[in-house]
C-alpha cells in the first residue's frame, strides 16, 4: 500500500552521480536551479538552508541526517514561519543510482501532515526536479521564478 502522505518521483538526469550530488550539496551549484541563495553543511547534523526567489521570500530550512557522497542524502525539511510545516518537520531521501549513462534520482519527502502540502510539495518537486536534471546536464533552467508553498 502506498502511503498518501509521501511524495515520491524519480526522474533521470544525464549527468553522472558525483555531478548530481554536487548540484544537491554545493550552495553555489543549488542556487542555479533553486532559489537565491543557499547554506549547506553537509554531514550529518550540518544545516541546510535555501531562501527563495524576491520579496519575502519563502526560507526552506532542515539538518543533514545522512550524506553518502555521490550516493544518498536525507535530511529534514520544513519552512520558516510555517505552521503546517515548519522546519525539520519532514524529511527528504535522495538516493543517486548509476544508470544509462547518467543517474537515476529517487526522491521520497516524508512527514507532510496532510493530502493539500502533499500535494503541493509535489508540484514544487516536479518543478524543481526538472529544474536540477537540467542544470546537472549543463543547461540553462532560466530564470528560477519560485513555486511557493500554500500560505497556512
Amino acid at each position: 500500500m502506498t502511503d498518501p502522505l509521501v511524495v515520491r518521483r524519480e526522474i533521470q538526469i544525464a549527468a553522472p552521480p558525483a555531478t548530481v550530488f554536487a548540484f544537491l550539496t554545493d550552495p553555489a551549484n543549488i542556487v542555479s536551479w533553486m532559489g537565491a541563495e543557499a547554506t549547506t553543511e553537509a554531514h550529518p547534523g550540518g544545516l541546510y538552508l535555501v531562501k527563495g526567489v524576491g520579496a519575502g521570500a519563502n526560507v526552506a530550512r532542515g539538518v543533514f541526517r545522512e550524506v553518502v557522497p555521490i550516493h544518498r542524502l536525507a535530511y529534514s525539511f520544513g519552512w520558516e514561519g510555517r505552521e503546517e510545516v515548519p522546519p525539520g518537520s519532514s524529511l527528504i531521501e535522495i538516493d543517486l543510482v548509476d544508470r544509462d549513462s547518467g543517474t537515476l534520482l529517487r526522491m521520497t519527502h516524508s512527514g507532510l501532515p496532510n493530502e493539500a502540502e502533499c500535494a503541493n510539495h509535489d508540484k514544487g518537486w516536479a518543478h524543481y526536479l526538472g529544474r536540477l536534471a537540467m542544470a546537472a546536464a549543463g543547461r540553462n533552467p532560466g530564470i528560477d521564478r519560485g513555486v511557493a508553498p500554500r500560505e497556512t
